[in-house]
């Protein structure tokens, strides 16, 4: 049998920050999507269709996705 009481994470400690980093890149990603509003909602605000909301920033989140993957499938070295 075997045994049951092995503590392991499935990741190692090094997966888990490089999630951390992408989780980062992804909030970074939406926080540049953000903003853009006109005060006055009869008022048009040409600013929402810039390149930083537009192009920049869903870039930036498929990036922190595209890093997600990486970090999970990466292996990291053994030091031993």
């Amino acid at each position: 049998m075997k045994d049951l009481n092995n503590n392991k994470f499935a990741l190692e400690p090094a997966n888990y920050k490089l999630l951390i980093i992408g989780i980062g890149i992804i909030v970074l990603g939406f926080i540049l999507m953000s903003g853009g509003g006109s005060e006055d909602p009869n008022v048009f605000d040409e600013s929402i269709f810039n390149f930083r909301r537009t192009t920049l920033a869903p870039i930036v989140v498929l990036f922190g996705f595209l890093f997600e993957i990486y970090a999970i499938m990466y292996k990291p070295r053994n030091r031993k």
